[in-house]
């Protein structure tokens, strides 16, 4: 059963969450950690994050600095093995664009056809660190909707080059990015809901929200989706804030707005202690209005607040 098909299949609204490849050589415990504390709120899926290759400066005995490519995340389809064998859950590895050359996409759709995994969430990814805007790599692409036509191709049986594939095996189910806020390299929303409605005529079964704090955001840009024609499930993206920093980071990385109610709880707050309290009271406010407009599912971004998303999760589900 794919995820549309698991999140349409009753009408309780599913509990899922992403977690991170554990970084390079530091193994898998905190990974599973995380899986252990989440685990009992029955999981449709865990999403699996890819991380793209970045350049690093690293400082030699004489001083100087040597520029070194190197890939701080890398294990994405190990990942999404280990958790199956271990936990049974079902996996939604990310593809991206980011970082990736065609030939690097093709042996990943590989892998995971070998690991029997049909889920897949496909994104154009990060820029890199050094870059001032978006840019692929040689013999790589610019956009999702790229990739997309690529995995459409493997699924009909093809290589990149034409070639027919011998055993093409199931077809993969994917689903893509949404940005209730607008994407920030988009010109305006209108034009973002365009490229979402590309998407779906492409073949993508659901969507997945950028993280977002306000509701009616989320409701508005839902309404504006159908009637530009988009029927696909619109699942919302939760992470509750917990640090004081937050205050500025979140609107500058996210390029959201906050609401001004929480904006000024959010001010009044003197630790991160604080912080993080008011981050699980408004997850729970938040997520209950959005499971009362019947949302098909909620998705939990886990990365540093995961005894938060417990809390959130004990409290709704």
């Amino acid at each position: 059963m794919t995820v549309s098909e698991l999140i349409n299949k009753t009408e309780k609204t599913a509990f899922s969450f992403e977690v991170l490849p554990p970084v390079k050589g530091t193994g898998t415990s905190a990974l599973f950690s995380t899986i252990d504390a989440l685990k009992e709120f029955n999981p449709e899926y865990i999403n699996i994050t890819t991380h793209r290759s970045e350049y690093v400066y690293v400082e030699q005995p004489d001083g100087t600095y040597l520029r070194h490519f190197v890939r701080r995340r890398p294990g994405t389809v190990a990942v999404a093995s280990a958790i199956m064998q271990k936990y049974g859950i079902k996996v939604v590895p990310h593809v991206v664009v980011s970082g990736m050359t065609k030939e690097d996409i093709e042996y990943m759709l590989l892998d995971l056809q070998f690991l029997g995994i049909q889920d897949i969430l496909v994104l154009r990814g990060d820029k890199a660190k050094d870059e001032a805007r978006f840019q692929p790599v040689k013999d790589g692409y610019s956009h999702a909707t790229e990739l997309i036509e690529q995995v459409n191709l493997f699924n009909e049986g093809k290589f990149i080059d034409g070639t027919p594939i011998k055993n093409p095996g199931a077809p993969f189910s994917y689903g893509v990015a949404a940005y209730p806020e607008k994407h920030e390299e988009a010109p305006n929303l209108e034009f973002d809901l365009q490229v979402l409605k590309q998407k779906q005529d492409l073949g993508a079964d659901y969507a997945v929200t950028q993280i977002f704090y306000d509701n009616e955001k989320y409701f508005s840009f839902v309404e504006r989706a159908r009637q530009a024609g988009i029927t696909m499930p619109i699942i919302p993206g939760i992470k509750p804030m917990a640090k004081l920093s937050q205050f500025n980071v979140l609107p500058k990385t996210f390029h959201l707005d906050l609401p001004e109610v929480l904006s000024k709880e959010m001010e009044r707050c003197t630790s991160d202690a604080e912080m993080k309290q008011l981050g699980i009271e408004w997850g729970i406010q938040q997520c209950r209005e959005l499971m009362q407009h019947h949302v098909p599912s909620i998705h939990f971004y886990s990365m540093g607040v995961t005894d938060s998303i417990r809390e959130i999760a004990k409290a709704i589900y």
